[in-house]
């Protein structure tokens, strides 16, 4: 046989895309050469492959007297990274006639090592859930991905750990003991409690903020702290992950993959607990939305299920904090480039830190402050936002007040938040889940005023010239609220409440 066909796959965005390896040997004069628009690393897996071939005991490419030729489908689609490898090599060993087995219904993925070793792969999980959908019975993958392949249920997960120990799985010519493989038992996620996050109880004082987290927690609605440097806002935005509820399976499985396509998924673990994203105010555009050349995921996306904090938020280039607008509303992120268009998913909650001076016993904002942020923020990102929460100075007598004891607080807090989405949850429909994503039908609809509530929503919304989104906005905050107190309507002290958290002295 001169011929032979293998199936690959690669990310594309956050979705995949089949690759079909082809390999065709002839005669003429020796060359090695891989086509299908390769990039500088897909064109190096030729020196790799050949090597790797030879060291696992075969005769290597280099050494045939043959033309041969990798042909990598659909020859438009970009190929990028080194997963394809491990399908150029059977499928060079298949045309040969080294190794024979039908490929049908079986992906390939792995990058080889000159010694013939399967490395790990970004974005596993991903192609593992494109071979599902398309009729893969089986996929060979790297062992250090199969926990995270294995997370797909329906497929089988065969983990290698080089080129050698797949020829012997598969290979039906008669060349010595045929070894199996054994199949990845299917990863049940498991909660990871990460013990180091900072606690409710390690903050003194700040009940006000404390408050104000618990309840952006319980309805995903997005929070600004503000306040002099030194008065506890990182602390508290960080302590925000401990009361947040663990992931479903389905948020689990959509977040782990993000991560895995992106490369930052550590040690090819299951992520199971909200992430928590913190970018420096120096990064780019294209690092916190995403973009490039060909578009890739950015801070906003990674923070997708999760907490996406912004410290010294003003710090951040205006264009920056302009492209927020569309995340916040829409919870996702189009990037368009000149190769193509990509929405990413944006779901988070945004949490944001800024200093505006007020000298202690003062009532107002510094004015040129006040110039200063409304050069940076725009309203439509005010508006975006449901609440304000100054982080005021605490004396020092209140720091001292607790000292050498142990308070935990983290977790009934996140108890509360539980109990508050459950109910979310319970009346709401499969499209929306927590109170920030509810649509003007679902306000209707789902948060009910009493008369007199209404009444100050009313005349609040007057007084403070709320805009339409932000009178909206403040309905979804009181019903939160609401159901953090257990009640099925709105009443009075819920819109109270809700209107406190309005950015009183920033922008007026």
């Amino acid at each position: 046989m001169s011929f032979a066909r293998v199936y690959s796959a690669q990310p594309v965005y956050l979705d995949a895309s089949l690759v079909t390896v082809e390999a065709d040997l002839s005669k003429g004069l020796h060359s090695f050469s891989i086509v299908g628009l390769p990039d500088k690393a897909v064109d190096e897996s030729r020196e790799r492959v050949a090597i790797s071939i030879k060291n696992s005991g075969f005769d290597s490419p280099k050494h045939s007297n043959k033309r041969v030729l990798v042909s990598l489908a659909p020859a438009d689609l970009k190929k990028e990274g080194t997963r394809f490898d491990l399908a150029i090599a059977l499928a060079y060993l298949l045309a040969s006639g080294d190794i024979a087995f039908d490929t049908k219904h079986i992906l390939f993925l792995g990058e080889l090592s000159l010694q013939g070793d399967l490395r790990p792969i970004h974005g596993t999980l991903s192609l593992v859930l494109y071979a599902k959908k398309n009729g893969f019975h089986t996929v060979v993958v790297p062992r250090e991905n199969a926990a995270e392949a294995a997370l797909v249920e329906g497929v089988t997960v065969l983990p290698a750990s080089s080129l050698i120990q797949v020829t012997r799985h598969f290979n039906e010519v008669s060349q010595g003991e045929r070894k199996r493989l054994t199949p990845q038992q299917q990863t049940t996620p498991e909660e990871v409690v990460d013990e180091n996050f900072t606690d409710f109880g390690d903050i003194r004082g700040q009940e006000t903020a404390k408050r104000g987290l618990l309840i952006a927690a319980a309805g995903r609605h997005n929070i600004v702290l503000y306040g002099p440097p030194g008065t506890g806002k990182t602390m508290l935005a960080r302590a925000l992950r401990g009361i947040l509820p663990p992931l479903s399976f389905e948020e689990s499985l959509e977040t782990t993959a993000i991560h895995s396509v992106s490369g930052t998924l550590k040690d090819g673990a299951v992520i199971t607990t909200p992430p928590f994203r913190s970018p420096h105010h120096t990064s780019s555009h294209v690092a916190i939305v995403g973009g490039g050349s060909i578009p890739r995921p950015g801070e906003v996306t990674l923070a997708h299920r999760g907490v996406l904090f912004l410290d010294e938020f003003p710090e951040f280039e205006r264009r920056v904090v302009d492209a927020l607008r569309e995340p916040l509303e829409d919870k996702m992120v189009s990037v368009s480039r000149a190769k193509g268009s990509v929405a990413f998913p944006a779901n988070f909650i945004l949490i944001a830190a800024l200093n505006p001076t007020r000298e202690r016993g003062e009532v107002r904002i510094n004015e040129l402050d006040k110039e200063r942020l409304k050069k940076k923020i725009s309203g439509p990102v005010i508006d975006r936002i449901d609440m304000w929460i100054e982080v005021a100075h605490l004396d020092h007598e209140e720091l001292r007040s607790r000292k050498g004891k142990q308070i935990r607080e983290s977790a009934s807090v996140r108890q509360k938040v539980a109990e508050a989405r459950a109910r979310q949850q319970k009346r709401f429909s499969t499209t929306t889940t927590t109170n920030a994503d509810m649509s003007v039908r679902d306000i209707d609809t789902q948060a009910q005023l009493e008369d007199t509530a209404e009444n100050i929503l009313e005349q609040a919304a007057k007084t403070l010239k709320l805009s339409p989104r932000s009178y909206h906005r403040t309905i979804k905050l009181a019903r939160t609220i609401a159901d953090i107190e257990a009640s099925e309507k709105i009443h009075d002290a819920h819109i109270l409440e809700a209107l406190t958290y309005r950015p009183k002295g920033l922008f007026d």
